[in-house]
C-alpha cells in the first residue's frame, strides 16, 4: 500500500539499531512498547512488508538478533551482506514482498500474483504471516471491515486485543472510503494501565495508541487514513 507523506519527512534523520529507545532485545526477545522508535518502512509501499518483519521479530528472537546485531554466517535471503540494522531490515522488506507478491508463496503455495508498486496483498500478508511470523500452527483469516456497523467493529476491537495479547500478530489495513492504502501491526497496549492497543506505525517508525473509539467510529489516523478496511488475524 502507498502511504502519504509522514509528518516525520523533512526532520531529522532517524536510525533503526542505532541507539536511544528503539525496539530492543529484552532476555534475547525482541520488544516493542508505546512511545518506542521502531523500524521504519524502506519505501512507500513496503509497510505491509514492513509490518510483517517486525512480526517475525516479535516471535523468532534469532531473527531479531541478525537483523539487530547481524551474523556474518547467514542473510536470511537478502541479495547482498546487509551491513547494518537499516540494510537488514530493508533487505528482508524486499525478501517478504517477493513472497507476498508472487505466483508462488511461502511454502511453495500458489497465489494471485500482485504488482509490487501496489503494495502487499492482503492474501499474501496471510501467508507471509503463517509462515513463522506467528506462533507455529496458527493459522489465518482475512476480514473485511469495510462495511461494519459500529457493534462489529467493537467486536473486531475485541478480538484483536485478545489476540495480540496471547501473542498472535494480528495486521490491520486502513485507507479512505475508497480503498485500502496503509498497513499497521496490532500490538498489545502499553500505557497507562489501559486496555487500548498499540500499534506499529511503519510510516513513521514508531509505537502510537490505537482506541476502541477511534477504531469503531473510523477516525483511526494512521498515516493520514482512517477508514479500517480488513484484518488479516488468526482464525
Amino acid at each position: 500500500m502507498r502511504t502519504r507523506p509522514s509528518a516525520s519527512e523533512g526532520g531529522p534523520e532517524r536510525r533503526f539499531g542505532s541507539g536511544g529507545e528503539r525496539g530492543r532485545l529484552s532476555q534475547g526477545a525482541f520488544r516493542l512498547a508505546r512511545g518506542d522508535a521502531a523500524p521504519l518502512q524502506q519505501s512507500p509501499t513496503t509497510c505491509g512488508s514492513a509490518c510483517l518483519t517486525v512480526a517475525r521479530m516479535l516471535a523468532n528472537p534469532p531473527f531479531a538478533d541478525w537483523v539487530i546485531r547481524g551474523d556474518p554466517n547467514t542473510n536470511h535471503g537478502a541479495a547482498a551482506p546487509p551491513h547494518s540494522a537499516d540494510e537488514r531490515f530493508a533487505a528482508y522488506e524486499q525478501v517478504v514482498a517477493r513472497r507476498t507478491n508472487g505466483l508462488v508463496g511461502p511454502n511453495g503455495r500458489l497465489q494471485p500474483p500482485w504488482p509490487r508498486a501496489l503494495g502487499t496483498p492482503p492474501w499474501g500478508a496471510r501467508h507471509e504471516i503463517e509462515y513463522g511470523a506467528s506462533p507455529p500452527g496458527t493459522r489465518y483469516a482475512l476480514v473485511w471491515t469495510r462495511l461494519s456497523g459500529i457493534r462489529r467493529l467493537g467486536r473486531l476491537y475485541d478480538h484483536m486485543r485478545g489476540e495480540v495479547h496471547a501473542g498472535r500478530p494480528v495486521l490491520l489495513y486502513v485507507g479512505n472510503g475508497w480503498l485500502p492504502r496503509h498497513v499497521v501491526l496490532a500490538l498489545p497496549g502499553t500505557a497507562d494501565g489501559r486496555d487500548d492497543l498499540d500499534v506499529y506505525e511503519p510510516s513513521i517508525g514508531r509505537v502510537v495508541p490505537l482506541s476502541r473509539d477511534a477504531f469503531v467510529t473510523r477516525r483511526l489516523e494512521l498515516a493520514g487514513w482512517d477508514v479500517p478496511w480488513c484484518l488479516v488475524s488468526p482464525r
